[in-house]
């Protein structure tokens, strides 16, 4: 947990020994004994936590490093053009990621334990919405190799498996069955959340990879059949996400106005739903269930309905509202409520906090226990009851608790489902697609999976999956077997590649045995990378050289409950360049040189020094003169980022 602002003092606030603690450091003695270990530093690259964190695999520690100036660009381009190449190596949707992803790397962020985690989300935003405004393009692609493959959904992980798929050499053919791509970003989220010239503009640079066909209103099983796929198609990747939500599982449950969260959402996002009812009761505690309630707060109530213009018959796409009842928009009273206390609900904590000013209503540690049915068959109430929540996340209901809520429309968020009419032969007994390590579907060669329908969870989730998946469909029309993955399975600084680029390749080794490898041309001396296997964490950084540093904080402007209804513009705004800078430099570099130049400033010897400029880069920035050396450790007890092990010799 971050430290609280009231806690907080300018100045260095990492402690490591707590008041009265003490730990006597003999220093002198250390210089003149350590030589008995013969022990010198190693520059060991490690896997920061945030990467480890993120569910596709960005090499967060790389663009944060280019964005505050420490990695430099190869000449010709530009530092924000450099950082987007990086940032979309293993996602291509900054912008959209930027604003949306709950952002796990940001909880597994080591500066939570100085003052406050890195903003990576602001950043990361910064980054796809310069690239947006200034029409960055990502890389000409290799030659088309002959093979195509379907891409079943046009969502997040159908899209990114197109993107990775098309850098190795593969066409594809997304089959879509909505009349626009985009899945969960278009049809899931809310536009003022997910900006759509933004969206649209990241979509439609993925597609002007080339060779990428798009099939829309189109949906297998029904015009298409898995028989005509396989005859077509030299692989099939399914990302048909999961568009069916989970009703109440309680009696009254299955009234007509009780509607599932991920229809409501969707009937939004295609502009028929444009009012909600008088009292919207929402049973969810996630983020699809933020999002629900903020969206009939926009929308509001009318006062009179014509029966088939019902909420709940545009939400079944029986009808769609005329654009003219915006103009009567009243407010509505809207109320969530959630199994779990404030503290435990699994939206982002910021989106709760939008939701409470907007006007919602949240009702902790409580669980519905009936739906309350009038004459008529419809839904006027939901029965709820405060509760316990076991281990497993089961929930009880607490005797004698029970009271009513009033609803006109009660919708249901508590889960996602696959649909899989026309392809059961694909789904297993829970209606999702089974997948193996390598996102293949077992016992259907030929056949991929990857996003929800796997298991509904985050959209950097499914396109992480979707790049294990193109590189399996990869080996796969190569007829090769998937190759093992590693334990860190994610993007990772490569120093060879580096070296390349910035014309420091290591020389033609001749393959001879010989000492003095030191000072040879042909070896990258001293260097280790660990970052497959290993994730850096906070006990190996020296925390105490990082002062206090206020984060970045991206600026807001929720409506408060008098404004909220008919306000659909951006809530969030993105940081302009000059402090998108000063938020990764906040970065600490787990696990990777930084520049600080603390190894060379406080050692005793004069052994580790600076590379020669002509010969330095990341991650090549500091050497050792092991003639010098005594094994002091001093250099390794000073390093912030955890980069220097003494590991040299015995």
């Amino acid at each position: 947990m971050a430290t609280s602002q009231d806690e907080m003092k300018k100045g260095l606030t990492f402690r490591a020994y707590k008041e009265g603690d003490f730990k006597t450091t003999r220093w002198q003695e250390d210089i003149f004994e350590a030589d008995h270990s013969h022990k010198c530093p190693t520059y060991v690259h490690r896997t920061p936590p945030c990467q480890g964190s993120c569910p596709s695999g960005e090499d967060i520690r790389g663009w944060l490093q280019i964005v505050r100036g420490i990695e430099r660009p190869p000449e010709g381009t530009s530092w924000q053009e450099y950082a987007f190449q990086r940032s979309t190596d293993a996602n291509p949707f900054p912008s959209m990621m930027g604003r949306v992803c709950p952002a796990p790397c940001e909880d597994g962020c080591n500066r939570n334990n100085v003052e406050d985690f890195v903003g990576i989300n602001s950043v990361e935003q910064f980054i796809g919405d310069t690239a947006f405004e200034q029409g960055f393009k990502f890389d000409t692609p290799p030659p088309l190799s002959g093979k195509r493959i379907a891409i079943i959904g046009g969502g997040p992980a159908g899209l990114a498996g197109a993107y990775q798929l098309r850098r190795v050499g593969h066409a594809s053919t997304i089959i879509e069955m909505q009349a626009e791509l985009g899945g969960m970003f278009r049809y899931g989220i809310p536009g003022y959340r997910t900006p759509r010239d933004y969206l649209d503009h990241e979509i439609q640079r993925i597609i002007e990879l080339g060779d990428i066909e798009v099939r829309t209103n189109t949906r297998v099983g029904k015009d298409i059949t898995i028989e005509e796929l396989e005859k077509e198609f030299d692989a099939v990747l399914w990302a048909i996400g999961c568009q069916s939500g989970r009703g109440l599982p309680v009696p009254g449950g299955d009234a007509p106005n009780c509607v599932n969260g991920v229809k409501f959402l969707e009937a939004f996002n295609k502009g028929s739903l444009q009012v909600t009812a008088d009292k919207v009761v929402c049973i969810g505690g996630g983020d699809t269930s933020i999002d629900v309630v903020s969206v009939a707060r926009r929308l509001g109530k009318i006062e009179k309905f014509n029966p088939k213009d019902r909420p709940e018959e545009v939400i079944g796409g029986y009808v769609a509202h005329d654009a003219a009842y915006a103009a009567a928009r009243k407010g509505a009273t809207v109320t969530l409520t959630a199994l779990f206390q404030r503290e435990e609900m699994t939206a982002s904590e910021h989106e709760v906090d939008d939701a409470l000013q907007e006007g919602v209503t949240i009702l902790n540690g409580v669980m519905p226990v009936e739906v309350i049915v009038g004459d008529d068959g419809r839904a006027t109430g939901v029965k709820m009851a405060k509760c316990s929540v076991d281990d497993r996340g089961i929930p009880t209901p607490i005797e004698d608790t029970e009271f009513e809520l009033e609803a006109d429309l009660i919708v249901s968020a508590i889960g996602q489902g696959g649909d899989l009419s026309g392809i059961e032969e694909m789904g297993n007994d829970r209606h999702l697609i089974d997948a193996d390590k390598f996102y293949q579907v077992p016992d259907r060669p030929g056949h991929f999976v990857a996003g929800d329908i796997i298991r509904p969870h985050l959209l950097t989730t499914a396109i992480g999956q979707a790049s294990i998946a193109a590189e399996s469909i990869d080996h796969y029309v190569n007829g090769q077997e998937p190759s093992k993955r590693p334990k860190v399975d994610v993007d990772h600084f490569n120093l060879l590649a580096k070296l390349n680029e910035s014309g420091l390749a290591p020389t033609e080794y001749d393959h001879t045995q010989d000492s003095g490898t030191d000072s040879a041309d042909f070896a990258v001396h001293n260097y280790e990378d660990r970052s497959a296997h290993e994730i850096i964490a906070s006990d190996k950084l020296f925390l105490s050289h990082f002062e206090y540093t206020p984060r970045q904080k991206r600026a807001a402007k929720v409506p408060g409950p008098d404004e909220v209804l008919g306000h659909f513009a951006e809530r969030h705004y993105g940081l302009e360049e000059e402090r998108a800078i000063e938020e990764a430099k906040r970065c600490m570099s787990c696990g990777m040189c930084f520049e600080c130049d603390n190894c060379v400033i406080f050692c005793p010897q004069d052994a580790v020094f600076r590379v020669n400029k002509d010969k330095s880069t990341t991650g090549r920035y500091v050497d050792t003169d092991y003639n010098k050396c005594i094994g002091c450790h001093i250099c390794a007890e000073v390093c912030p980022s955890g980069y220097i092990d003494m590991g040299m010799g015995e």
